[in-house]
């Protein structure tokens, strides 16, 4: 089976998270995308996050309308609320699989671009084959700076600071994969931002999760943030 995993907060999932992994399954014949939401995201560890519980709840029910999709408790919450490293997530969903499964990382650009700042960020890039969703307008080249030296190797058709025709970067173990034209203009934070002064967030969110969002109140100052 091709398997990708598709992490972040989800806080809360929306349309644009689903058109990126219909459109990364369909380009790239994925059989299963696991959505995963992060309970202790290192880079978030200061912001207030929805209830683990409730953002899990909200993946589950977008994900029901997708044969392909399913909600991964892979950074389910823990005892120590240490934070949860993507190498982390990566290696256990590695050990899940069988030998002949590839295992694919989804991920939008503006967060591939911060890779750097990545835990073992090399080590990663060996583990799994990265899809990388190229919002429209990005520049989907910027990929190469942020890469490690020495890990990629340039596809045909590239050039060493851009990507020229090629939609891919062959590394040393892996493959990063660009699917382009994707618009994911969509933002959790302007969601929450419209649910909490009473606008309709309709379009914006799948229909079922937006019936969740108002019945649990989540959002709307006094709402149940935590469970």
């Amino acid at each position: 089976m091709n398997i990708a995993l598709f992490g972040g907060t989800f806080d809360p999932i929306h349309t644009g998270h689903l058109r990126a992994a219909k459109a990364a399954a369909r380009r790239f014949a994925l059989d299963r995308v696991l959505f995963v939401p992060s309970a202790h995201p290192p880079h978030k560890q200061a912001d207030k996050l929805t209830a683990f519980a409730h953002r899990y709840a909200m993946v589950a029910l977008a994900c029901a309308a997708d044969r392909r999709f399913a909600p991964s408790l892979l950074e389910a919450p823990t005892p120590d609320a240490e934070p949860q490293y993507t190498i982390q997530t990566v290696r256990r969903a590695r050990r899940t699989l069988g030998p002949r499964d590839r295992l694919f990382f989804l991920i939008g650009v503006d967060a591939f671009l911060d890779l750097p700042h990545w835990k073992r960020a090399s080590n990663l890039l060996d583990l799994a084959d990265f899809i990388v969703v190229s919002r429209p307008g990005s520049d989907a080249g910027k990929i190469w700076s942020v890469l490690p030296p020495g890990m990629a190797r340039p596809a045909p058709g590239a050039r060493s600071q851009g990507l020229g025709s090629s939609n891919e970067i062959r590394l040393r173990k892996s493959t990063i994969r660009i699917l382009r034209g994707v618009d994911m203009r969509v933002a959790s934070r302007d969601i929450r931002q419209a649910a909490k002064a009473g606008r309709p967030i309709g379009g914006l969110v799948p229909a079922i999760v937006e019936e969740y969002i108002r019945k649990t109140g989540l959002y709307v100052k006094g709402g149940r943030a935590g469970l």
